[in-house]
C-alpha cells in the first residue's frame, strides 16, 4: 500500500452526525495526541486515568475560559477503536454554533479539520478494516432500502473480503506449485498434473464469475431497480405513478400528450428500492417537444430492468398490436409486464379478448395483469408481480453479492486473467506465461481489498466519504 505517512502524523476532529441544529452532535478526535489535546480544553476526570469505552460527564471550556457546554466524553483507546489511533468522542449539545465552537477550540489545542473519509482511511491504513469493508462502511451510511443495508453490512463485516481472500489463496496454492515446477524443470518433475491445475482455474473462474454476474442485481439494490412505466397516450401512465407513490408527482389529464419529459421517484417495497420512470406515451407526432420526450422513453425503457407496458383496455385492440412492435424488442434481458388498465371500464368479453391478444405479442416470460389505477383496483397483485420480477435474493440469504464498479470492474478483469490461464492450461503453453496470467489474477482480486493500491485510487476512493466518518 501507497501512502504519505506523513497524512497520519496530524491529531484530526470533525462533527460526525449529520449537519444541522439536534438534540445532541457528536465531534470526533483521532489522533496519536487526541488524549493529550482533548485534555488541555476538558474540565472533569482525568482522561489519562479514564478507562477505555466509558463515558464521562464534564465541560469543555472555550478559549476565553469560560464554559462552552456540558459534554459527554467517551475514550477509545488505540488499537480497539475505529481508526486503530486513539480516539475521542465528545457528545455536545446540538447547536450548529456550539458545534462550530467546540471544533475552534479543539484546533486552538492542536487539532486540524478531517478531510473527506479520513477517519475510515486511517482505519484502512491501520489494519482495522481492508478496502472493500471501508467502501461497505459509506454504503451503510448512504443504505436507502433494507436489502441494501443487509448488502451493506454483510460487507462490511467482512463477507465478500473472506470470500476474495478464499480465491487469492486458490490462487496462491496455483501459483506456486507451476512456479516450483519451473525451479525443477531441467528435472522434468512434475508437481501437479496439468488436469488436476484445470479443474482448480475453473472452479476459480466460475466463482469469480459468478460474483462478477451478482453486480447486476447489487446495482439495481443499491441504487434502486429501475422500472419504466410506457405506453400510448392516456394509457394511465401518470395516474398509476402517482398512485404508487402516493402523490401527485406526475400532471393527469386527458389531454394527450401531457407528459413530455421523463419523470423519476422512488419507493421501497418489503425493503426493496424501486425507481420508477414514468415516460411520455409513445405515439407518431409533429410537436418537436414531444418528440424530444418520446425519444427519452425510449432511452429509459433500454436503461430498466423492468418494463411496465401500460394497455388502455378501451382502446382498440389495433392500437395495441401496432405499439407492441415499438416496446417488445427492446425488453430482451428485461422482465416486462403488461398491465390492462381502465379495467373498470371492460366486461369479460373485452377482457378474455385483450388478453388472447396480448398473449400472441409479448414473449412466455412475460406477464399480464388488468387493474384500475384510478379505482385501485389489483394493485396488490401488480406489486407482487413486480417483486417476482426483481429477482432479488430473500433477505436472510448468505450469499455474496457485487454492489460496487470499482470491484465489478476488478472481478471482470480478473475473470479475463484466470480465462487465459486455462486456454494455456488446455494448450499446453509454458507454465511461466500460465503463471504470469496467474499472478495477474491475484493482482486485481488484490485491488479489491486494497492489498494492490495506490494513493490516487485512496484518494478517489475516500474522497467520496462525508467528513467526519
Amino acid at each position: 500500500m501507497d501512502f504519505d505517512n506523513r497524512l497520519f502524523e496530524d491529531t484530526i476532529c470533525a462533527i460526525s452526525t449529520a449537519p444541522g441544529c439536534g438534540g445532541i452532535a457528536v465531534v470526533r478526535v483521532s489522533g496519536r495526541d487526541a488524549m493529550a489535546i482533548v485534555a488541555r480544553c476538558w474540565k472533569g476526570a482525568d482522561i489519562d486515568k479514564m478507562t477505555s469505552h466509558t463515558a464521562h460527564l464534564g465541560h469543555i471550556i472555550d478559549t476565553d475560559g469560560t464554559i462552552l457546554d456540558e459534554v459527554v466524553l467517551i475514550p477509545f483507546r488505540a488499537p480497539r477503536s475505529f481508526t486503530g489511533e486513539d480516539v475521542i468522542e465528545i457528545s455536545c449539545h446540538g447547536s450548529t454554533w456550539i458545534q462550530q465552537e467546540l471544533l475552534n477550540v479543539l484546533i486552538s489545542c492542536g487539532c486540524r479539520i478531517a478531510t473527506a473519509g479520513e477517519f475510515t482511511r486511517r482505519a484502512f491504513a491501520n489494519g482495522r478494516m481492508d478496502l472493500s469493508q471501508a467502501e461497505a462502511v459509506a454504503d451503510v451510511i448512504a443504505s436507502s432500502s433494507r436489502a441494501a443495508h443487509r448488502i451493506a453490512m454483510s460487507q462490511m463485516r467482512g463477507a465478500f473480503s473472506r470470500k476474495i481472500g478464499e480465491l487469492r489463496d486458490s490462487l496462491l496454492e496455483f501459483v506456486s506449485l507451476m512456479e516450483l515446477e519451473l525451479d525443477f524443470s531441467e528435472e522434468e518433475v512434475e508437481f501437479a498434473d496439468r488436469s488436476h491445475l484445470l479443474k482448480l482455474a475453473t472452479n476459480i473462474r466460475n466463482v469469480i464469475m459468478h460474483l462478477a454476474d451478482s453486480f447486476a442485481m447489487g446495482n439495481a439494490i443499491k441504487n434502486g431497480v429501475p422500472v419504466a412505466i410506457v405506453g400510448e397516450t392516456n394509457a394511465g401512465k401518470s395516474t398509476l405513478l402517482n398512485l404508487l407513490l402516493g402523490d401527485d408527482r406526475a400532471i393527469v389529464s386527458d389531454i394527450h400528450g401531457t407528459t413530455r419529459d421523463v419523470i423519476e421517484d422512488t419507493i421501497t417495497i418489503d425493503g426493496v428500492l424501486y425507481r420508477f420512470i414514468d415516460t411520455a406515451g409513445i405515439r407518431d407526432t409533429t410537436d418537436h417537444i414531444e418528440s424530444l420526450g418520446i425519444e427519452r422513453t425510449f432511452r429509459k425503457l433500454d436503461d430498466a430492468a423492468i418494463v411496465l407496458w401500460i394497455i388502455d383496455g378501451t382502446a382498440p385492440v389495433s392500437d395495441m398490436a401496432a405499439i407492441s412492435g415499438k416496446i417488445i424488442p427492446r425488453c430482451t434481458g428485461k422482465s416486462l409486464i403488461a398491465v390492462i388498465n381502465k379495467d373498470d371500464s371492460l366486461d369479460e368479453s373485452q377482457r378474455a379478448t385483450i388478453t388472447h391478444e396480448l398473449q400472441k405479442l409479448i414473449p412466455g416470460n412475460g406477464h399480464i395483469i388488468n387493474i384500475s389505477a384510478r379505482q385501485h383496483t389489483n394493485i396488490g397483485n401488480l406489486l407482487n408481480l413486480l417483486r417476482q420480477a426483481a429477482s432479488l435474493p430473500e433477505n436472510d440469504t448468505n450469499e455474496v453479492v457485487v454492489t460496487n464498479a470499482r470491484h465489478y470492474e476488478a472481478l471482470y478483469n480478473a475473470g479475463q486473467a484466470i480465462t487465459r490461464a486455462i486456454d494455456g492450461l488446455q494448450q499446453g503453453i509454458s507454465g511461466d506465461f500460465i503463471s504470469q496470467d496467474i499472478r495477474e489474477c491475484m493482482h486485481y482480486l488484490g485491488e479489491i481489498t486494497g492489498e494492490i493500491t495506490t494513493t490516487d485510487i485512496l484518494t478517489q476512493i475516500f474522497s467520496h466519504f462525508c467528513i467526519g466518518k
